[in-house]
């Protein structure tokens, strides 16, 4: 069955942690009695969080990769369980510890959720122990780490805060912004390519700009309904036929990722613009925020590798 009803993204610890708090003190405190103090641990500071949230923005799951190399925190809301929330969550988790390089990863599986664990492969180490009052078995997974990208150090500018987007002409005005400060990648990820966001004269004129500006630059976008768009006449698409070099389409093949309610944009001059919902224009944006925007980068990044090209579009010499 395919998940629906949620999505799982990266989550800031300051910025969300109300959320984060008010999900693992549901479950771990209210619920499995563990003492708020021991909840709460020095790690969260430093830790990669991911948060679900239901189509109303509600948190309901989170979870969380420490340097150490172990997962944690991970806690869904009662009535979000057996509905792939928890699978998400970890998903989401590993594919972060492999394209850190990762090799293995550990946990401390409560007993009552060894057997979801050891359905993602874990294996049990060592004997059953007490922690929080709670009995626990230390397991570790073995990783292929994703191959490292070359990287360049670029020259970074001071953040900026990002800015609420409330309808569609500040939508095309985040969207005209960070297409003008990119240098040689655009990462989008839509249902449908927009068509009255995408397909605007002023967003298309940007967009022909940039791929013909002779830095071997490329569009990759990330389409989760390639038949809608294949038989629609978007005037993106001519572009695409005629700069099928720059311009990359893949489709996802993971029901998570084609169920992802969610729209970005994000470009490589640490710019973006998400939209939670993307039937709707209102989100937030900023030309320039390395870290939410890496984290969208590498959400992109791991459903790109898991995608398929999208033979919809063949016919359009694509």
């Amino acid at each position: 069955m395919i998940p629906t009803g949620f999505h799982v993204q990266p989550a800031d610890f300051q910025t969300d942690q109300a959320d984060l708090r008010s999900v693992r003190e549901t479950v771990f405190v209210l619920e499995q009695g563990v003492p708020a103090d021991m909840e709460e641990d020095a790690f969260d500071a430093s830790a990669w969080h991911v948060i679900a949230r239901d189509e109303a923005g509600r948190a309901i799951g989170t979870g969380r990769l420490t340097r150490e190399k172990k997962i944690g925190r991970m806690a869904v809301l009662p009535e979000w369980r057996g509905r792939g929330v928890g699978d998400a969550l970890l998903i989401a988790l590993l594919d972060h510890a492999r394209h850190l390089g990762w090799s293995e990863v550990g946990l401390h599986a409560q007993v009552t959720a060894e057997a979801f664990y050891a359905r993602h492969g874990f294996q049990p180490c060592g004997e059953r122990f007490d922690e929080a009052g709670i009995q626990h078995q230390a397991m570790r997974l073995e990783l292929t780490p994703m191959p490292a990208p070359e990287r360049r150090v670029p020259v970074r500018g001071p953040s900026v805060p990002a800015q609420p987007v409330t309808d569609l002409r500040e939508a095309i005005a985040a969207v005209l912004a960070l297409v003008k400060a990119a240098r040689r990648e655009i990462l989008i990820y839509t249902r449908d390519l927009e068509p009255a966001l995408y397909g605007d004269a002023q967003v298309l004129e940007a967009l022909r700009e940039f791929a013909i500006a002779g830095r071997g630059g490329v569009v990759r976008i990330l389409l989760q309904e390639p038949v809608s768009l294949a038989s629609s006449g978007h005037p993106l698409m001519a572009m695409a036929q005629r700069l099928s070099t720059v311009f990359q389409f893949r489709t996802p093949v993971d029901p998570i990722d084609h169920q992802y309610p969610s729209a970005f944009l994000a470009n490589d001059h640490d710019g973006f613009l998400f939209r939670v919902l993307g039937s709707r224009w209102d989100g937030d944006w900023s030309p320039a925020q390395a870290a939410h925007t890496r984290q969208l980068q590498e959400h992109f990044g791991n459903v790109w590798e898991r995608s398929r090209e999208v033979s919809e579009l063949r016919a359009l010499g694509i």
